[in-house]
């Protein structure tokens, strides 16, 4: 499956329905001189406008890396879910105020039957197509997609609200058209800072999904020379395109070639398991069958795991006949100062070992 052919084809229907709806709702809009139904078709065309720049952004996203971006142009989609969700965010504006103005100056609509019925199908008509875009869009991992999808599902809630206004027009005789058209303004305005806020986020950069990193750090373990996965680092530059490094521990007596040999292995596994280009592959050496040295480490760990808001620590190495001691320790985001703890874990750690040289790493808490 093509994932921008499937990101295409989608929005070329989403296009053709909200176009077909716009043109409905505008004519009945007119005929009935309904404000929430006229606000309703708007709110249709600039789904079609979003389906637009969905295939934009997907056709600029799949261009080849050149010397300028190395790693491909697949952030531009993050960029077309944010104008989207800008998109929605105007058209929520824009009915606020139209809906004020016919507060202001109010017009008596006036309903038929088949305005009744074509406005009924639009809202199972929309929030059908809802549902197709977010599928499609889990299944190919299309923010794109997910955001017209969730921006759909909205507009059969508009929808229905338009309907129920209809009805109560006509059998009570109370018009709460314009008031009602505040109420759906505002549910877009809503959306569409959300919308726009998680897109904002892909776009700063967030911690790694917690199941791709899982199975990352799984691939790297399974090699037999590896004792752990550590300090995992993944960077998105787009839906089809994660890089990142890792920390491996090894035996500290493996040689060079071994090495060189797993670092290559692990850096294929991982890019044909996982997708993912592993740019760097750094080392911990692991002290190997000394009793002394491992009572060493159970004892520091002690001390160091007994702090709260400690992670992690690993990346153990002591070198007796130079009194040299390194780890890493990973400081939780949750504490209040992540500096001022670790300065106490190594204070508390030198205490332990006064006449030893302390080179403890700090690390975040940056994959799961």
């Amino acid at each position: 499956m093509n994932r921008n052919t499937e990101i295409i084809k989608t929005s070329f229907v989403g296009i053709a329905v909200n176009v077909l709806l716009a043109g409905f709702k505008f004519v009945i809009g007119l005929i009935s001189n309904s404000i929430a139904i006229t606000l309703d078709a708007v709110n249709n065309l600039s789904d079609a406008l979003s389906s637009v720049i969905t295939i934009t952004g997907a056709k600029l996203a799949s261009k080849k890396p050149d010397k300028q971006h190395p790693f491909g142009h697949g952030r531009v989609e993050y960029l077309s879910a944010a104008i989207i969700a800008v998109i929605v965010l105007y058209a929520g504006v824009t009915s606020i105020i139209e809906s004020v103005k016919k507060i202001i100056t109010p017009e008596t609509p006036d309903y038929s039957v088949v305005t009744l019925v074509i406005v009924g199908v639009a809202v199972i008509v929309k929030f059908f197509l809802g549902g197709f875009f977010i599928g499609r869009g889990k299944k190919i991992d299309s923010d794109s997609l997910i955001m017209s999808g969730k921006d759909a599902r909205l507009d059969s809630l508009v929808s229905m609200a338009t309907l129920v206004a209809a009805l109560i027009f006509v059998f009570f005789g109370f018009g709460i058209e314009a008031y009602l058209g505040i109420v759906i303004a505002l549910l877009m305005v809503r959306s569409g800072i959300e919308m726009l806020r998680e897109t904002l986020s892909h776009i700063l950069g967030e911690r790694p999904d917690s199941k791709k990193a899982m199975e990352v750090k799984a691939v790297v373990n399974s090699f037999p020379e590896v004792g752990g996965a550590y300090d995992l680092v993944l960077h998105n530059y787009g839906p089809d395109m994660l890089t990142g490094s890792v920390h491996i521990e090894v035996p500290e007596d493996l040689k060079m070639t071994d090495l060189d040999r797993l670092e290559r292995e692990i850096a294929e596994a991982v890019l044909a398991k996982c997708n993912v280009f592993l740019t760097g592959i750094s080392v911990y050496s692991k002290n190997t069958s000394d009793a002394e040295k491992l009572a060493m480490l159970n004892a520091i760990r002690r001390v160091v795991m007994d702090h709260d808001n400690i992670v992690q620590m690993h990346g153990f190495y002591v070198n007796t006949e130079k009194k040299e001691l390194r780890f890493d320790i990973v400081v939780g985001f949750s504490a209040p100062d992540r500096e001022a703890l670790y300065d106490h874990v190594v204070k508390d750690v030198q205490e332990l070992y006064p006449d030893y040289d302390l080179r403890v790493g700090f690390d975040a808490d940056l994959s799961d």
